[in-house]
């Protein structure tokens, strides 16, 4: 087996719609376990793995868990009866044990420390950090991938920040819960790498910098390197060049209808293009400000706050509301809101999807406002293949490592004679050792 066909397993908490987990499925990580509170979100992993092409692995050995995270025991229990995964067993051969695991990643919840919430850190109850670092700990996964918002490297959170990484990697910290200072053993990792990512500079039409965290166990690490991605485009992806042709498509039965719909649709189809084209060449590249999702305590879905509506207006889009799908809009007769509207079109959830990143076929189940949250929520797919990708190659390098360890012959005295001893790995196990 050459290394690059070497299995990496992974488990993904707060897994939201998929947009990490499409991200590493591109990395090459096989998904082991998703574990997503909200039950719409959860469908839609299910949805796609059973229906797309590619994900067949998935459906045979991975578990959806649609539960909160604090609940999920990944290990076998017999005080549980709920404890340890159910359809991995037919790939390991046997439940999951601590230290099998490659990958253990998670978009753990941001209002914590976003900026457009209150900011509570490690006060706020939806502060996950504690049960990522209590998994890391249970399952000793070979990596950790955690991302989060922008916020949690702001200076106010340093010494939480600090806590996290002495956790990991062993070092003098303040505890959160009393702020008393102390000298922490570790959980055996290496943190390599916690920095922010422009989503941008990775294809994705929009903003969304996320600070993304990734620790090595260190006996894994050895004297590799994490190459950290940067994102090589040296132009962003435009909103115009992202949604022109689905804007096309969605005023194309108006256009159809001939008469005054025909030239009013016509009118504000050319009033969108000129915006967002005109914004293309500006020095930001024309992308659209951070989607956000929000959450169920708050009312019907927009595009953000005052400062991203502007943002929005600028790029010839309404960030009033969120758009009905092409065939509800007919069905509904919402055109005139989603398309004709004084602001320009809203955007429909296909299209924030595009603007987050996600593939065309991933679909998203529940109603519109559920499905456009689970978009907003996202972290953007392109940014979390480069991230997994740069994890892959380490473990891959490792495995190879190990693997030519495993093959290094014994020392022997002149007499003795020992069978040649194959080179690779294939050849290894052809052999049959």
């Amino acid at each position: 087996m050459d290394p690059s066909d070497h299995t990496l397993t992974s488990i993904e908490i707060c897994a939201g719609a998929g947009g990490q987990a499409i991200g590493l499925h591109q990395a090459g990580f096989k998904h082991l376990a998703f574990v997503e509170i909200d039950k719409h979100a959860a469908e839609t992993l299910d949805k796609n793995i059973q229906s797309l092409e590619g994900w067949k692995w998935e459906r045979d050995y991975c578990d959806i868990i649609s539960d909160d995270v604090n609940e999920f025991n990944p290990l076998p229990d017999d005080k549980n009866l709920k404890a340890g995964l159910k359809k991995p067993v037919k790939f390991l051969n046997g439940p999951l044990k601590r230290g099998d695991l490659d990958l253990l990643a998670g978009g753990v919840p941001c209002p914590p420390f976003s900026h457009a919430g209150k900011q509570l850190g490690k006060d706020d109850e939806r502060d996950l950090f504690p049960r990522m670092l209590e998994l890391v700990d249970e399952l000793y996964p070979r990596a950790v991938m955690i991302e989060n918002v922008r916020g949690i490297k702001d200076a106010k959170f340093e010494d939480y920040r600090t806590y996290i990484e002495a956790r990991l990697q062993g070092g003098l910290a303040k505890r959160p819960e009393d702020g008393v200072e102390e000298l922490f053993p570790g959980l055996g990792y290496e943190v390599c790498e916690w920095d922010v990512l422009e989503a941008s500079r990775f294809g994705v039409p929009q903003l969304r910098p996320r600070a993304v965290l990734v620790a090595i166990r260190k006996d894994i690490l050895g004297d590799l390197k994490l190459l950290w991605p940067s994102g090589d485009l040296t132009e962003p992806r435009s909103v115009f060049d992202a949604l022109k042709d689905s804007m096309e498509e969605r005023y194309k039965p108006y256009l159809e209808m001939g008469g005054n719909m025909a030239e009013e649709a016509q009118r504000c189809l050319d009033k969108w293009k000129i915006y967002a084209s005109n914004a293309a060449k500006r020095r930001d590249g024309g992308i659209a400000p951070t989607l956000v999702g929000g959450s169920k305590k708050h009312g019907g879905a927009d595009l953000g706050p005052s400062r991203a509506k502007a943002a929005w207006q600028q790029l010839g889009v309404s960030g009033l509301g969120v758009a009905n799908s092409i065939g509800d809009c007919e069905k509904k007769k919402s055109h005139q809101r989603d398309l004709l509207g004084p602001g320009g079109p809203m955007l429909t959830v296909e299209q924030a999807a595009i603007i987050q990143g996600f593939p065309a076929d991933w679909e998203f189940s529940g109603g519109k406002t559920a499905q456009y949250r689970q978009v907003g929520n996202a972290f953007p797919p392109p940014v979390a293949s480069a991230v997994g990708q740069a994890i892959a190659k380490v473990l891959r390098a490792a495995h190879e490592r190990d693997e030519r360890a495993k093959a290094k012959p014994r020392d022997v005295l002149p007499e003795q004679v020992l069978p040649a001893l194959p080179h690779r790995v294939d050849d290894r196990q052809g052999a049959g050792v």
